[in-house]
């Protein structure tokens, strides 16, 4: 069997010692040194070259680094007979509630505007806001929001949820679908996006959707910049239905020099952090989902190709 690592890894050694560790004799080729491309069996994939996976005449899967697969599904010939398989692993989860915890906990606790008051030598305390009375709104319940859900609900938040088919979670009061979506929106303190881009949920974070929260909510967005509409996010700070953002993903990676992000005193920018792949933690993952291609075995976390995701 031959792996074949594909696209932007920020170090490849660091994911072969992680696989041959787990695997010795598992033969891996990192692109574009590819000696036959009749030989490889799986790529494992991050932001590929374009055209390239349909090279490989007898290849059985294609495995994404991490959760999002829309940076496979861009490629418009992707040939659409070979399973996709995302990653769900658990130390991913724990790093993307770690991440919107603290910028939950950062708005409601009022850090950034001590932090102004820091600066101008201020001591005065602000008036707390009650935990209960703050309303946090999840797009999207897959198991990155399932979690965070469930976490926000144990520190005392009122939780809500948006899918696009229904879920049930205890102590969540779920909405799903187009016609429910305003109705989800209404009362959110703090939105939190963790939905997979699709073409129904591109642009998702648009002036209709800011308008329909309350006013002078907070924004996060940790799902992909694409689904978020950037002007009008500037807009709705500059009026005022929006009080701040934190941003892990943007339109453009990295962020351009003079994007108006990088100064606006109101946004919070990270580099696209909030959770990323550790090689030794997914191994397993990649090594059961090659073996399982080879032996005609029903492959896990598989995507839906008609969904997207």
């Amino acid at each position: 069997m031959t792996l074949l690592l594909l696209g932007e890894f920020e170090d490849t050694q660091v994911w072969i010692s992680a696989i041959q560790t787990y695997q010795p004799d598992l033969k891996i080729e990192v692109y574009p040194e590819v000696k036959n491309p009749a030989e490889i069996d799986a790529v494992l994939v991050w932001m590929h070259p374009l055209g390239v996976i349909e090279k490989f005449p007898n290849l059985k899967v294609i495995i994404s680094t991490g959760a999002g697969v829309d940076h496979i599904l861009r490629d418009p010939n992707l040939p659409a007979h070979i399973p996709i398989v995302r990653l769900v692993d658990d130390s991913l989860t724990s790093q993307m509630s770690e991440y919107i915890l603290s910028a939950i906990l950062q708005f409601h606790r009022q850090f950034t505007e001590y932090k102004i008051q820091q600066n101008q030598q201020l001591w005065r305390g602000l008036s707390p806001r009650n935990t209960a009375n703050c309303t946090v709104g999840i797009l999207g319940l897959g198991v990155l929001g399932s979690d965070i859900a469930q976490k926000l609900n144990l520190l005392g938040f009122t939780v809500r949820g948006w899918s696009r088919t229904p879920k049930v979670l205890e102590h969540i009061n779920c909405f799903f679908g187009e016609a429910q979506f305003n109705l989800f929106l209404r009362e959110c303190e703090v939105l939190v996006c963790l939905l997979p881009l699709t073409p129904e949920t591109e642009g998702i974070l648009n002036q209709n959707t800011f308008a329909a929260l309350s006013q002078g909510a907070y924004l996060i967005n940790v799902a992909r910049g694409k689904h978020l509409v950037e002007e009008d996010l500037l807009t709705a700070l500059t009026s005022g239905q929006l009080s701040g953002a934190c941003l892990d993903v943007f339109q453009i990676e990295p962020l351009p020099e003079n994007h108006p992000f990088w100064t606006h005193p109101q946004i919070i920018i990270t580099p696209h952090i909030a959770a990323k792949t550790i090689p030794a933690c997914v191994v397993p993952q990649i090594i059961a989902a090659i073996q399982n291609s080879q032996e005609g075995v029903l492959l896990n976390n598989t995507i839906d190709l008609s969904q997207g995701y």
